[in-house]
Order: C-alpha cells, then structure tokens, then sequence
C-alpha cells in the first residue's frame, strides 16, 4: 500500500534548507510567518539575541474589527499591513522575509504584500 506523505513534515524539512541561509540580526531582523489552518501569525525576530521584537496574529483582539467578515486572504493582507505599521514604531524599516517552508502564493504572499504596501523592506 502506498503511503501518504505528511506534508507538514515536508514544509520543515524546506523551512530548515532555508532556514540555513536566512538568518536575522540587529539590523536586519527576520520575518516569521507561521500560517494554520484558520490563523495566520507573523513576527520578527533578532536571531543573534533570540529575541522576537514584534508580533501580530488573526487572533490579535485590536484587528479583530477588521478581520470580521473577511477571506483569510484578506485578513493576511491586514496582519501584513499591521506587523509593518508596528515594526516601524519599533523603529526597524529592513527585515528579511522567512516563509516558514510554505510557497510564495496564497495567504503567505498577501501577507508580504501588506507589509510591504505599509512601509516594511524586503
């Protein structure tokens, strides 16, 4: 019997590969991206400190106005917008983006694109 693959394990391994290359420093954090299936999250992190800066999630109580009634595309689109507008009161305007292993498309680009219509670099 042929097996199914697990897809999740299959993203990590793709998140690792990338992860080896992508690294996010004082200047230049890095832009996390973690997508399931109902919620969208999104931070940026100092790796030399470990720290995380700034976050942002569907599951945030200020958006949840805003996202009421919207596509999940839509409310990507809107955490983008939102992590850029709060990444510039943190005074941070270049990161680099991490998809998490997840492709270029959907949700995951709405988001980039949000951000960056907001201001955030990359």
């Amino acid at each position: 019997m042929i097996s199914k693959p697990n897809k999740n394990e299959i993203r990590k391994k793709r998140h690792l590969r990338a992860r080896k290359k992508i690294s996010g420093d004082s200047k230049t954090p890095r832009l996390n991206v973690y997508r399931s299936i109902n919620h969208i999250y999104a931070q940026i992190i100092d790796d030399t400190k470990g720290h995380t800066l700034v976050t942002c999630s569907t599951l945030d109580k200020e958006l949840q106005e805003a996202l009421k009634g919207k596509t999940k595309q839509e409310q990507a689109k809107i955490v983008g917008q939102e992590i850029a507008k709060r990444a510039q009161e943190a005074k941070i305007k270049n990161v680099v983006f991490d998809r998490g292993g997840y492709l270029y498309t959907g949700r995951i680009k709405q988001l980039a694109d949000g951000a960056r219509e907001a201001g955030l670099k990359f």
